[in-house]
């Protein structure tokens, strides 16, 4: 299962159709708040996040998950239209891997299965 973090709808849903189209299933909050809370509750097998969002943006989500002993272990994708390529900010912050905006799907599908561990997605 993953975790989607985006505040903007249209941004959100195609994220989270490309990422069921590709088998998994999504959970999708629209601030970084709300996916700190669903990450607790589905302990998802990934995250991605988008970094500017309201109540808690994406690289504070993702220091809160890598100060989280229960939560660390999960790689965290940032995508951000926001970042230069080869900003460090992301990786200060713990995430896994940067995904520049605009991206395709495809870019999407290959970072989050280089990220997981190399079993079947979830058909549920």
């Amino acid at each position: 299962m993953i975790v989607v973090a985006e505040d903007h709808e249209d941004i959100r849903y195609v994220l989270k159709r490309s990422l069921e189209r590709a088998g998994h299933r999504v959970v999708v909050a629209a601030d970084g708040a709300a996916a700190l809370a669903a990450i607790r509750e589905h302990r998802p097998d990934l995250v991605v996040t988008d970094v500017d969002m309201p109540r808690m943006t994406g690289l504070d989500l993702c220091r809160a998950i890598r100060a989280d002993d229960d939560l660390r272990h999960i790689p965290v994708v940032v995508a951000s239209g926001s970042l230069m390529p080869g900003d460090a900010q992301a990786s200060d912050a713990g995430a896994s891997a940067t995904l520049l905006k605009p991206f395709v799907p495809a870019q999407l599908l290959a970072l989050v299965a280089a990220l997981l561990p190399q079993t079947t997605p979830d058909t549920a």
